[in-house]
């Protein structure tokens, strides 16, 4: 015999002797007299007698749970009789021989009852028939009785001694109901709102998915379930049991994540309560998460991946480009709801830098902006994720396009933003004085973007105007190397064949020769995308390489002398053509007799001829001179001014020759 109630803990074997062992007391009951335990092979069951009739409660153990019901979650059964309702139409009435003398009418369902059964236990219902002046045959509208017409019918069944059985999924609409229909036991000795407290203080606070799914279920009747304090009980009952250390977690949970395998020994995951709570609506979840961290017991990660788990549950799903089609999600689907859900999320999301992932904010970033939130809220993830930038991977830059009209594969106008904001913080940063942490973070959003670069590239929906303004967002300093912004621009090159002449220009203008490696220089001269600009400016590169490398020796030939002034008199010829090609340009259309442009080159080319051979005759110059000379066309080639567009048919016959000119020199350099 025991004289206090009592729940179970769950253990890992399920014979008797465990079962026994493993009922705990946890609070007295004024009202039990007595309790007797009956076990048998199949449940386990409690007769618990009170100041009225006895009442029968079973609570199914986690090992014993039958099929159909959810490991860990308590029953409680009460009355023993057979169900005898049954359905006419849309009345529902009492299989008796007694005539019924009690009508209620619930929305559009009439139930045919009797006064005998109810009004002893009601309350409410014999105040509302004695002022009825028929009181033979009374008929009442409870239209407003919380939980509808199926808590009311659970109600009647107790009254009439009919097994019903309660769990967390029921309950909260029928303690509403029982206390709307005063169900007391000023009313009745061993009344249904004692029973029920009794089994909410027990049972379901004791335990984690009772106490999860109990408060899920009061947003049918949240404002009976505020004023009666389920909420805030359920509430409290969950914070506690997040806040308790893993090695004492002892109930169950559900933790569905990839790559995780229960196992007999395994240690209870920090997160294990993260998707149980992911199923409540987004105001019970912000309450649970804000108790939470107003503790500061758990660390600003686990909240993070809170967060990340309830917006995978209720937003679009993170890892693809469409939306999360489960179940849970079909609740509610309005734009609204999810603007909400986001806005919330983003306001929970911990001040601790690393709480959350670089990828999940990009991702909420793109989220927001295709549901629209406010501009408060994408200001705060913007930040955010400009902070963390330098954690990011090419994976997570990755992004999908929303809007309706773009065809693009990637969204890179959220990537140029979160950019643009880190830059605005970088440099603030910077003014206050450079740092290498400051260079090596610049140098590696550089490595970033370009490999960015190379991917998007491949789109050939992908605007010019939007590749050029991600490539010129960066500062000159965040690119130590160019190999990869030159491996992007060739990708996108080849994917755009139609690309015009001007915009080839303009991208490759972004190229800096000096910090191309000799094996992509090699590559870029025989490039027959790139304008010829480019190669020419590579190509002087290599010829003032090899001229800086001779110079510093001390023994140098005449031979060596003369290829550096070749060097010098090709860029004159060079600036030569941009001048005669520039006049063209300026003159407008019209007839001409001649043909300046291409005969100018001819004539260039002669006098470079002939100034060779004179080289030959003449002495070693002074070394100042040349050292002068070549930090001249270093500021020449470094400005690189591009060529007007509008190109006569006799420039571009000029291009092809002075083409071929640049490549029999290559060969002979190489040489």
């Amino acid at each position: 015999m025991l004289t206090e109630a009592f729940t179970w803990t769950a253990l890992p074997t399920c014979n008797l002797s465990n079962i026994k062992a493993s009922v705990s007391v946890v609070f007295s009951l004024v009202f039990l007299q007595y309790m007797q335990q009956v076990i048998s092979d199949d449940e386990f069951s409690l007769e618990i007698v009170g100041e009225g009739k006895p009442e029968l409660y079973q609570l199914w153990p986690e090992s014993f749970v039958p099929k159909g019901f959810i490991a860990d979650m308590k029953f409680m059964k009460l009355g023993a009789g057979p169900d005898t309702f049954y359905t006419e139409e849309a009345t529902r009435t009492v299989l008796s021989d007694v005539p019924s003398d009690l009508t209620i009418r619930i929305n559009n369902i009439t139930y045919l009852l009797h006064k005998y059964s109810l009004l002893p236990k009601c309350g409410l219902l014999q105040r509302l028939s004695s002022e009825k002046e028929d009181s033979t045959n009374v008929a009442l509208d409870l239209h407003d009785i919380p939980g509808g017409d199926e808590a009311f019918e659970l109600c009647a069944k107790f009254c009439y001694g009919i097994s019903i059985n309660l769990s967390a999924h029921n309950f909260v609409s029928a303690f509403c109901a029982a206390k709307f229909l005063r169900m007391t036991e000023a009313v009745e000795n061993g009344n249904l709102i004692m029973k029920l407290e009794a089994f909410f203080s027990s049972c379901i606070l004791e335990g984690w998915k009772d106490s999860v799914v109990t408060l899920q279920n009061t947003q049918r009747v949240y404002e009976w379930s505020e004023n009666l304090s389920i909420v805030r009980r359920c509430i409290e009952s969950i914070v506690d049991k997040i806040l308790t250390p893993p090695a004492k977690v002892r109930w169950s949970y559900t933790y569905t994540r990839p790559g995780y395998a229960k196992k007999r020994h395994q240690s209870v995951p920090k997160d294990w309560w993260t998707e149980d709570i992911s199923f409540l609506d987004i105001d019970m979840f912000r309450c649970i998460v804000t108790a939470v961290k107003s503790t500061n017991i758990l660390q600003p990660q686990l909240i993070g991946e809170a967060l990340h788990v309830y917006a995978c549950r209720w937003l679009l799903d993170m890892t693809e480009s469409q939306p999360n089609k489960s179940s849970s999600s079909q609740v509610d689907d309005s734009p609204h709801r999810k603007q909400r859900i986001l806005e919330t999320i983003v306001g929970l999301i911990p001040a601790d830098k690393g709480s959350v992932s670089i990828k999940f904010l990009l991702r909420l970033l793109s989220i927001a902006n295709f549901l629209g939130v406010s501009p408060v809220t994408k200001a705060e993830l913007l930040r955010i994720s400009s902070l963390q930038l330098e954690e990011a991977t090419l994976d997570d830059l990755l992004l999908p396009t929303w809007a309706p009209n773009d065809q693009t594969s990637h969204d890179t106008d959220l990537v140029k933003t979160v950019l643009e904001s880190f830059l605005r913080q970088w440099r603030r940063q910077t003014s206050a004085g450079e740092s290498q942490s400051l260079l090596r973070s610049i140098h590696k959003i550089g490595k970033l973007v370009d490999s960015y670069l190379l991917v998007v590239a491949k789109d050939a929906n992908l605007p010019f105007h939007k590749f050029e303004s991600l490539i010129e967002t960066l500062p000159g300093n965040a690119r130590p190397e160019h190999n990869d912004l030159y491996k992007a621009i060739n990708t996108y090159l080849k994917e755009h064949p139609d690309l015009s002449k001007t915009d080839k220009k303009q991208i490759c203008r972004f190229l800096d020769c000096q910090k191309l490696s000799p094996e992509v220089r090699a590559h870029a001269v025989k490039n027959e995308l790139l304008p010829l600009r480019t190669v020419v400016q590579v190509l002087f590169y290599e010829q003032e390489k090899k001229g800086h490398t001779t110079t510093n020796k001390t023994h140098a030939s005449p031979e060596q002398h003369a290829d550096r002034q070749e060097t010098s008199d090709i860029r004159d010829e060079l600036n030569k053509l941009k001048l005669s090609a520039g006049e063209q340009s300026s003159k407008g259309k019209g007839n001409r007799s001649s043909e300046p442009g291409t005969s100018g080159v001819h004539r260039n080319l002669r006098k470079s001829d002939d100034k060779q051979q004179q080289r030959q005759d003449q002495k070693l110059q002074d070394k100042s001179s040349h050292q002068t000379r070549n930090g001249e066309r270093k500021g020449n080639q470094r400005r690189g001014h591009c060529w007007d567009s509008s190109e006569s048919s006799q420039e571009r016959s000029s291009e092809k020759s002075i083409r071929k000119d640049t490549q029999q020199k290559q060969r002979e350099i190489a040489h």
